[in-house]
């Protein structure tokens, strides 16, 4: 049985506290690397590696060898360091209320409220204060991603209507995948090339000799996710190449590809299950309109939170909610009012969704932060209704900005690392 991820969080705390205290001349004080001008130590690193351990374990899969993992975790490590001074140098920040709020959340995920999440850490000897600034540290890494990343990335009709002309539409299947991605530097030499191909073709070797898919992944993948077993989730087969579709259809679940080049690195794929999309589906949609007002560098999250509650006072007042976003709003529905069309439950970020679905029809929302900034939300109407003839449009649409935003954000953190000071340690004694 699966751990909750509440167990996932405590047995990481529980590494990280239980911890042996290091003195000055110990060797768990040693760095074993340097980020700009911040310290990685080994303890840093074994706790780090610890939690890795536990997390694997509780989805079921056997863990590598821990001097191979320590490699893994320990770029992970140095790529969220700088995205992290990256956010801090750019004002990037979480209130109390989000934190607390993130919190309650995930109290409620567990059946727990918060202070039964405080007593349930507490009884593992966890620190609420460590556990609440690591949650912190989540928040800012997805709130990076989406900013800086996910702001940017646009998928247009045009896209969508030449991927369902395509032969390939005719294919409604659905693939659950996990990967194992070996990257390769934009200005990689044929040495380097080589070297990476031969790591690749050692993993291939290792899948080829049963060892476990997501423990390979864990061992070998440069993907964010492959230190947690490389799952992609479920891809359409229409947002999928048709050549790499063909390919999958001679798999069986749990097998894998070869080695594929890709303009990312060398890949590996590997086909969980399938199964059929042509099944109807009917869900509940919400005719919702918003105003959304940025934070930035030059935006504070109490600016936009003034203005925002100004522009709802404004609405309150009898100025009309189209008219307010035409003027206010900082996205690109300004346009239509902030119209939104109807939206199901799914095609917003959880923030915005948890307040809509709350949200009485006709009523204007309280400030409501998101990754993007403060928003208004206001729900028009509502329908149950049949989006079978929708859900493949819309769903591709998904597929294909999920698509462009891995690439853009691997890209991205890839050209962070680079222009970063950073000096590994770990072979150092």
């Amino acid at each position: 049985m699966k751990k909750t991820l509440l167990a996932l969080l405590i047995a990481t705390f529980v590494q990280t506290t239980h911890a042996a205290p290091a003195s000055p001349v110990n060797e768990m004080d040693r760095i074993v690397a340097v980020v700009n001008k911040t310290v990685i130590t080994n303890i840093d690193l074994q706790n780090r590696i610890d939690a890795t351990i536990q997390q694997l374990k509780g989805q079921n899969v056997t863990p590598p060898a821990r001097d191979i993992l320590a490699r893994q975790v320990l770029e992970q490590m140095i790529t969220e360091q700088v995205q992290m001074e990256y956010a801090s140098s750019n004002g990037m920040r979480v209130d109390e209320h989000d934190l607390d709020q993130a919190i309650a959340d995930l109290a409620k995920q567990n059946k727990l409220d918060v202070k039964g999440l405080q007593a349930q850490l507490a009884k593992e000897g966890v620190p609420f204060e460590r556990f609440r600034e690591e949650i912190r540290r989540e928040i800012v890494l997805a709130r990076l991603k989406n900013n800086e990343i996910g702001s940017r990335i646009n998928v247009t009709d045009s896209e969508v209507d030449q991927v369902l002309k395509s032969a390939q539409s005719a294919n409604r299947s659905e693939y659950h995948l996990a990967t194992i991605l070996i990257s390769t530097p934009e200005r990689a030499d044929a040495k380097q090339l080589d070297n990476l191909s031969a790591k690749a073709n050692k993993a291939l070797g290792e899948l080829n000799d049963k060892q476990p898919f997501a423990k390979v992944a864990a061992s070998y993948s440069d993907a964010p996710n492959g230190i947690k077993g490389g799952d992609l989730g479920w891809r359409p087969a229409a947002t999928l190449p048709p050549e790499f579709v063909s390919m999958l259809d001679q798999l069986n679940p749990g097998q894998h590809t070869g080695v594929i080049r890709t303009a990312q690195g060398f890949m590996i794929f590997q086909l969980i299950e399938k199964r059929s999309g042509n099944q109807p589906l009917v869900v509940e949609q919400y005719h919702t309109s918003h105003i959304l007002i940025r934070t930035n560098e030059a935006v504070s999250e109490a600016d936009a939170k003034s203005r925002i509650l100004q522009i709802r006072d404004r609405i309150l007042r009898g100025a009309k909610f189209s008219e307010m976003a035409k003027l206010y709003s900082e996205d690109g529905s300004n346009v239509k009012g902030g119209d939104l069309g109807w939206v199901n439950k799914g095609d917003m970020v959880p923030e915005f969704e948890k307040a809509m679905l709350a949200l009485p029809v006709g009523t204007v929302s309280e400030p409501v932060r998101s990754p993007f900034g403060w928003h208004l939300i206001l729900v028009e109407a509502t329908r149950n209704q049949d989006v079978s003839a929708d859900r493949e449009r819309q769903t591709i649409k998904q597929q294909l900005r999920l698509r462009k935003l891995d690439q853009a954000y691997l890209d991205w953190v890839r050209q962070l690392r680079d222009s970063a000071f950073v000096e590994e340690r770990l072979d150092d004694k």
